[in-house]
C-alpha cells in the first residue's frame, strides 16, 4: 500500500508536541524526539478512549528544548511501517540532533499475516536497520526500545514474556550496531511482576466492556513512558535536565484523546 505524505501525516499522528512553550522568530529549533511503533505507543482518538499509547504520556516526562513527534500507528510492524511508506514520512522532518526511538515487535509475530510478519533474527534486524541508517544519515540518533510487554500471568502470578526471541534479537541489533537500547520489555516485565494479576488490571485497557491486556490505560501509559524516560537517562541519550517528574505523580487527567482528522 502506498500512501501519500499528507496521508501518512494523518494517520501517523504527525503533530508535534512542544515542551519549551510557544516558539517565536529567532529562538532556537527545539530538538525533536520522534517515535516509531506501534498501536502500545500511538496517539489514541476520541472513540478509543481510555486506551492510551505511552507515546502521548513521554512528553509530560521530558524537559524544555524536546519536542515529541509520536508517529507510531496501530497495528503496525517493523515491515509494514516501512511498506506504507511512513518511515519516509517520518524521515522527511527529521533534522541534525534529533532523536528517532523505535519500538515494534506486537505485530511482527503475527505468521499468519504476510503484510507485517518478519522473523526475529532475519527480517525483523533487516527492517529495524532501516530505521537505524535512515536516522543516522538525516544526523539524528536512533535508539532502539524492545516492546513493552502484556499483561499475562501464570497459575502462581508470575509474569510472563510473551514477546519470543524479538527482544533478544534486538539486543543483539543494538549491540551489532553500537546504539542505545531502551529495555522497556524486561523493564516492565518486572513492574507487571511488582503489581501483580490484580493491580495490573488498573493499568491495561480494562473497561465494562472490554479486559484488553496488551493497550493501557492512562495509568499504564504514564508508568511505561517513565520507564522509557529512565532509560533514556541510563543509556545517557539524555541529560539530567531533558527529563522532569521522573518521581513525581502525573494526573491522568493530563491525558486527552482529540477527535480524528477527517
Amino acid at each position: 500500500m502506498s500512501l501519500s505524505r499528507r496521508h501518512v501525516v494523518v494517520g501517523g499522528v504527525g503533530a508535534v508536541v512542544s515542551l519549551g512553550g510557544t516558539a517565536h522568530a529567532g529562538t532556537r529549533r527545539a530538538r525533536t524526539v520522534w517515535i516509531a511503533g506501534d498501536s502500545t505507543a500511538a496517539q489514541k482518538y476520541a472513540p478509543a478512549a481510555p486506551e492510551t499509547g505511552w507515546g502521548t504520556a513521554l512528553p509530560f516526562l521530558l524537559g524544555r528544548g524536546l519536542a515529541v513527534a509520536n508517529h507510531a500507528v496501530n497495528g503496525r510492524s517493523s515491515k509494514s511501517f516501512v511498506d506504507e511508506g511512513r518511515l519516509d514520512a517520518l524521515l522527511a522532518g527529521v533534522r541534525p540532533g534529533d532523536l528517532l526511538i523505535v519500538q515494534f515487535a506486537h505485530n511482527d509475530e503475527k505468521p499468519d499475516d504476510p503484510s507485517r510478519y518478519t522473523e526475529p533474527w532475519t527480517t525483523y534486524q533487516r527492517y529495524l536497520r532501516l530505521y537505524l541508517d535512515g536516522a543516522r544519515a538525516r544526523g539524528a540518533r536512533p535508539v532502539l526500545a524492545t516492546p513493552v510487554e502484556r499483561r499475562r500471568f501464570d497459575a502462581d502470578g508470575r509474569a510472563v514474556p510473551s514477546h519470543g526471541e524479538y527482544p533478544e534479537a534486538m539486543r543483539a541489533l543494538a549491540r551489532q550496531e553500537r546504539i542505545a537500547l531502551l529495555d522497556v520489555q524486561a523493564l516492565s516485565l518486572a513492574l507487571w511482576q511488582e503489581l501483580g494479576p490484580e493491580a495490573t488490571q488498573a493499568y491495561f485497557n480494562w473497561t465494562d466492556t472490554k479486559q484488553d491486556n496488551t493497550h493501557f490505560s492512562p495509568t499504564g501509559a504514564i508508568a511505561v513512558a517513565r520507564l522509557v524516560a529512565r532509560e533514556l537517562l541510563r543509556t545517557r541519550v539524555l541529560a539530567p535536565h531533558d527529563v522532569r517528574r521522573l518521581d513525581e505523580e502525573i494526573p491522568t487527567s493530563w491525558i486527552t484523546w482529540p477527535e480524528a482528522a477527517a
